[in-house]
């Protein structure tokens, strides 16, 4: 009995040994974060989530490309006529306030300067180097114009890339008394041809068209009848080369 009394006090003296002869364990600081209520543990984490989700959203959208402020409008001649484009490429004038093909997005391309497109058709106006006008698939050169304001409030569109080469003057869209549209270089700013009243439908934000360079040769056009020119087909097709049956 005496000697079981003994090895049990001798494993005792041994354990305490052992205990004493460990390494220290450097305690730990407390973190800052533990001090902290629950409601500011859950706030730090919703914010992290948010800075997560918006860094990848800054990864993956795209930036804005620039708008400009344009209007949709008619175009109403002083000859009382409306400017219209048809799906054929036909630009003609028409007094049916109603049509729909007389609806067109005026479009700031410069400082004074447009792109007139029919909403309908998705085709631009242009004037050629011969002053006849066409309408287009592809905004080009061509197809911008200065738009003026003259008296009475009338507004005037004249070609940005032709003019007369010895007065040096523009060259307009027209409109006779007839409803058809003339050529460019036999329109005068001071008659009623060239005098259109934009009758404003709203306002509406447009991206820059995409400019196309005209080619060396002349481009299939859509080139328009005008009271100068009643042999060509009104713009359903091009004129008939030469050489053609």
């Amino acid at each position: 009995m005496a000697a079981l009394a003994s090895s049990l006090i001798r494993q005792k003296r041994a354990v305490r040994e052992d205990q004493g002869n460990r390494p220290v364990a450097s305690k730990r600081k407390p973190c800052p974060k533990s001090n902290k209520s629950l409601c500011q543990k859950q706030i730090l984490v919703l914010i992290s989530k948010v800075r997560l989700c918006s860094g990848r959203r800054g990864r993956t959208e795209k930036r804005p490309e620039p708008q400009l402020k344009g209007i949709v409008t008619r175009l109403h001649c002083r000859h009382g006529f409306d400017l219209q484009i048809l799906p054929d490429g036909t630009v003609n004038g028409t007094r049916d306030e109603s049509s729909s093909f007389s609806q067109f997005n005026l479009i700031p391309v410069g400082l004074r300067i447009v792109a007139i497109q029919g909403i309908k058709t998705g085709l631009y106006l242009g004037m050629s180097s011969e002053g006849y006008l066409y309408t287009s698939e592809h905004f080009t050169p061509e197809c911008k114009f200065k738009e003026s304001v003259f008296e009475n409030y009338y507004v005037t569109y004249s070609s940005m890339l032709y003019r007369q080469s010895q007065s040096g003057r523009a060259w307009y869209i027209g409109i006779n008394r007839d409803g058809h549209v003339m050529k460019g270089n036999r329109v005068k700013k001071t008659k009623g041809a060239a005098h259109f009243l934009p009758k404003v439908i709203e306002v509406a934000m447009y991206k820059e068209p995409s400019l196309h360079e005209l080619p060396e040769q002349s481009p299939p056009r859509k080139t328009v009848k005008t009271a100068d020119s009643p042999s060509l087909q009104n713009g359903r097709k091009d004129p008939p080369k030469a050489g053609t049956s």
